[in-house]
């Protein structure tokens, strides 16, 4: 009895633990089987520009409505340069941004960038990846993806 009892308990354990590990892995900044999905269904968009027409009127109304509707399996926002400082004065992208972070966009900025413009801890607020990209960005066209550059 004592054995029986013994294995329910790491049984239990083993269970409780699968589960913590997928509500670790759901998280919205990560997107969900992302390994399992073709890299020509991956979209990047690299955001530099701090022109907010563009930002408004073709990067992130492109960008959500391009996962919202199911246009790319998986998109990697990318916030590099003058864009950095932009997201962080204005109030209408910050709840555009929101948004496309609730359609499951990962969004990411260049830890050089933003340390430059001294934004990095703003960002992150906003729900913002702040790493360096320059290798990464560069794993993303080596590996296929399709990348967009505003």
């Amino acid at each position: 009895m004592k054995t029986r009892t013994t294995i329910l308990t790491l049984l239990t354990i083993c269970l409780l633990s699968l589960n913590l590990l997928n509500a670790q892995t759901n998280d919205v900044t990560k997107p969900i089987d992302s390994l399992k999905i073709a890299n020509n269904e991956k979209l990047v968009v690299l955001w530099t520009s701090g022109d907010r027409d563009v930002a408004i009127k073709m990067v992130f109304m492109y960008t959500y409505n391009a996962k919202k509707y199911g246009w790319w399996d998986d998109i990697t926002f990318i916030v590099w340069g003058p864009s950095a400082k932009l997201i962080t004065e204005d109030a209408d992208l910050q709840e555009y941004l929101a948004e496309m972070l609730k359609e499951g966009i990962v969004a990411k900025a260049c830890k050089a960038c933003s340390d430059q413009y001294g934004v990095s801890e703003k960002l992150e607020e906003l729900g913002i990846i702040v790493k360096y990209m320059g290798v990464e960005l560069t794993d993303y066209i080596k590996e296929g993806r399709h990348v967009l550059t505003f």
